[in-house]
């Protein structure tokens, strides 16, 4: 790969790595039913709705969920992977397969971010429990979907809270199941669960 292949592969990468990102994040947000007025969400409101308001015209809601976010994010996901794909100078991809690592990179990055936020309210109840600080804010009300299916199951006991690592043992176990699906239908499962992971 020559010098500006290379440079044109990373600043696809990136570009369309934190965009996807950002409309992840704008999709779990809305599913949380965060607050929109926090400073870091009016900035994924900003960096977003160039895109997404014009694609909530054609594709409604369903059953709560900003189906525009999702198709959103596959599509930037597809994009992303097929120009990655044209600069490698791989000719003839298969559009399926790109589709399907589209999908498989937003379930993934979707369980990957619960994973953190979970694991950063872990540690924020011990070094800065009670702050308002926006991004602490954020993460507790991403988190909190997650997490309040298995508060109900397990309820803290002895002023435990033992919901996290419930939730983690669920992520866990849908991500092996992911991993055999994906090498079920001929991806790399170890290059799509790292990978992925980063929103490339």
């Amino acid at each position: 790969m020559g010098v500006i292949s290379e440079i044109a592969g990373f600043l696809v990468r990136t570009v369309g790595g934190l965009f996807f990102w950002a409309v992840i994040l704008r999709f779990l947000l809305q599913l949380a039913r965060a607050d929109f007025y926090n400073p870091i969400s009016q900035s994924l409101v900003r960096i977003t709705n160039p895109v997404l308001k014009p694609l909530r015209r054609v594709i409604p809601g369903l059953l709560g969920l900003d189906m525009a976010s999702l198709v959103l994010a596959v599509a930037v996901k597809f994009i992303t992977l097929l120009a990655l794909v044209f600069i490698a100078g791989i000719g003839n991809p298969n559009l399926v397969l790109l589709l399907l690592w589209s999908l498989l990179g937003c379930v993934v990055t979707i369980l990957n971010i619960y994973y953190l936020a979970m694991l950063a309210t872990i540690i924020l109840s011990w070094v800065a429990a009670g702050s308002y600080h926006p991004a602490v804010v954020l993460i507790h009300q991403i988190a909190e979907p997650m997490l309040a299916p298995f508060r109900r199951l397990l309820p803290a006991m002895g002023g435990i809270d033992f919901s996290p690592m419930l939730a983690f043992i669920v992520i866990y176990v849908v991500q092996i199941l992911l991993r055999a699906a994906a090498s079920a239908v001929g991806l790399n499962a170890q290059f799509a669960m790292g990978m992925l992971f980063l929103g490339i």
